[in-house]
């Protein structure tokens, strides 16, 4: 152990021994006979979850982030845990001005009043990894200002050398770590984090973002102020508006909501599904209603991408989900996820099926993002461990889920994929002009010679001449080389000892001599001598006869 992080290494076991049970890396448990039942509340010891989000809060910004992942794996953990690491939201007492004024002019080079006419003392919000500051530019523009804490990446890169060095404990010696990869889950943790530390990103992010929803009219993504961004301070426009939650019934009255819910439904599944961009944690906290009746999309700063093969296996799934087929959904997961020890297909599917025909059966009222998270869980409770986009494309779904239906009740995620179908469509089957050019080649290949070759190998079965050959070790050959090999090997060391016993000789006295030294000696080196010529002409010899019948066997 490295006595410069004991302590965090004595955090952790103390974390492990006072919530490492059981029920906390497990699929599914909720009682069937109790449909009324909350799935969160399902429990698992009381308030076990919220003891787990407070002690991970208390041991720092990592650790806070670390919980916010975990809220997305909802194949890893029970809901009532994901529900309650959801609720992390890191709010700290915030550093002092003097750091911040520090961090800003240190990373923009200049005076703090040189660049901002304006710069409220008072942060507007403060959280672990940073916090944020009103302000305003000397050309009059509103911003607000994220400045990173001092001295948290050192802190962060100690916590993830100790993250690494047990979760690669766990998962050469536990059967837990086996199980569910840790190490793995940590990479991704770990690229998450290093993404978050780096504003340069959030800003590239904000920019992709603002493209992305250019076309929707009822959104709007705030522009960070290049100039005066970099890894460590972000400026971007204030958007004043109040957060989808804090708006009561009788605000929304005002508000004509359901172009908003479309827009934002709407643009999410295209960034997910056709463009591969998936904004991680758009819940309600981070969705403004503006001033002028607009949403705003804030804090992307957890931003990853979806493949497209795995975006394709989305689409075919959310259409499984919708025509009803649990077998084929259950295919599209059994496609998407690694199967790990005790996997049953059969009750896989059958557990599946279940799920989506329960699902259709509710029909408007069906949440898309809440099928695709029962769906990760029930694939963690089969020993399926499905893709982390799956898990994370599920999460986001949910959270908008939530958004919509407090905004407007009567929005149906069902209804806006299935109006959304024939978008969908074209993200799971379009290919780029040069992959479709490739497989019409192939194609045409393929079809050209396939008559002749099904007419050769009808031939040959009807006249008994059909012969399947199969390349495998050929063994007569291995075998003569390893005699080959033992043989030169043997010569060797009788070779080596005749010399060193010639050697030895030369020291015997005698009377018969050969250019004045021992007779017996020189007769011993000269036949040493002609043997080892002999074999070293045998070597070069046979390795040329092999080459060449080796080559001739190739190219026949």
């Amino acid at each position: 152990m490295d006595p410069a992080h004991g302590s965090r290494y004595v955090d952790l076991i103390r974390l492990a021994l006072r919530h490492g049970r059981s029920d906390l890396l497990q699929g599914l448990d909720v009682d069937e006979f109790d449909p009324d039942a909350s799935v969160a509340d399902s429990d698992v010891d009381g308030d076990a979850p919220e003891r787990l989000a407070d002690d991970l809060e208390r041991m720092g910004p990592t650790y806070v982030k670390l919980g916010q992942l975990l809220s997305t794996r909802v194949d890893l953990l029970p809901p009532a845990y994901t529900e309650a690491l959801a609720r992390l939201r890191d709010q700290v007492e915030p550093f002092p001005f003097d750091q911040v004024s520090q961090t800003v002019e240190a990373e923009l080079g200049a005076p703090l009043r040189s660049v901002f006419s304006e710069f409220d003392e008072t942060p507007v919000a403060a959280a672990s990894l940073a916090q944020v500051h009103r302000a305003r530019t000397r050309n009059g523009r509103d911003v607000v200002v994220k400045v990173q804490r001092p001295d948290v990446r050192e802190t962060v890169r100690t916590d993830m050398e100790v993250l690494g060095k047990l979760a690669e404990q766990v998962d050469r010696h536990t059967e837990v770590g086996r199980r569910y990869g840790l190490t793995d889950l940590l990479a991704q943790f770990r690229r998450s984090l290093a993404g978050e530390l780096d504003y340069r990103r959030e800003a590239h992010n904000l920019v992709r973002f603002g493209e992305l929803t250019a076309d929707y009219e009822h959104l709007v993504v705030p522009q960070p102020v290049a100039e005066l961004s970099t890894s460590r301070v972000l400026t971007m426009d204030h958007i004043s508006g109040r957060s989808v939650t804090s708006i009561g019934p009788l605000g929304l009255i005002d508000l004509d909501t359901r172009p908003l819910v479309e827009e934002l439904f709407s643009a999410y599944l295209k960034m997910i599904l056709v463009d591969g961009t998936l904004h991680a944690d758009p819940h309600p906290g981070n969705v403004l209603v503006t001033d002028d009746g607009r949403l705003a999309l804030l804090d992307f700063g957890m931003v990853t991408s979806v493949p497209r093969r795995m975006r394709d296996r989305i689409v075919k799934l959310l259409l499984a989900i919708g025509d009803g087929d649990g077998e084929e959904a259950a295919l599209v997961l059994a496609e998407m996820g690694h199967p790990l020890a005790g996997y049953d297909a059969g009750r896989f599917r059958d557990d599946v099926s279940h799920l989506v025909s329960n699902a259709v059966a509710m029909g408007s009222d069906v949440q898309a993002g809440s099928v695709l998270v029962e769906l990760s869980r029930l694939s963690g409770a089969h020993g399926l461990r499905p893709p982390a986009e799956m898990s994370m494309v599920g999460k986001t779904l949910l959270n908008l889920d939530q958004v919509t239906a407090h905004l407007d009740p009567g929005f149906a995620p069902a209804e806006a994929i299935r109006d959304n179908l024939e978008q969908l469509l074209r993200s799971g089957l379009s290919v780029s002009l040069s992959g479709a050019i490739a497989s019409a080649i192939e194609a045409k290949e393929f079809a050209a010679q396939l008559p002749r070759r099904a007419n050769r190998v009808m031939d040959a079965l009807s006249e008994g001449e059909l012969a399947i050959r199969v390349k495998t070790i050929d063994e007569v050959r291995l075998l003569s080389l390893l005699q080959r090999l033992t043989n030169r090997l043997t010569m060797g060391i009788v070779l080596a000892a005749i010399v060193v016993g010639a050697a030895l000789m030369m020291q015997v006295p005698t009377t018969a001599r050969i250019l004045g030294y021992p007779a017996i000696a020189m007769v011993f080196f000269l036949v040493a001598a002609v043997a080892g010529g002999a074999l070293l002409v045998s070597i070069v010899v046979t390795d040329r006869r092999s080459a060449r019948a080796a080559r001739r066997d190739r190219d026949g």
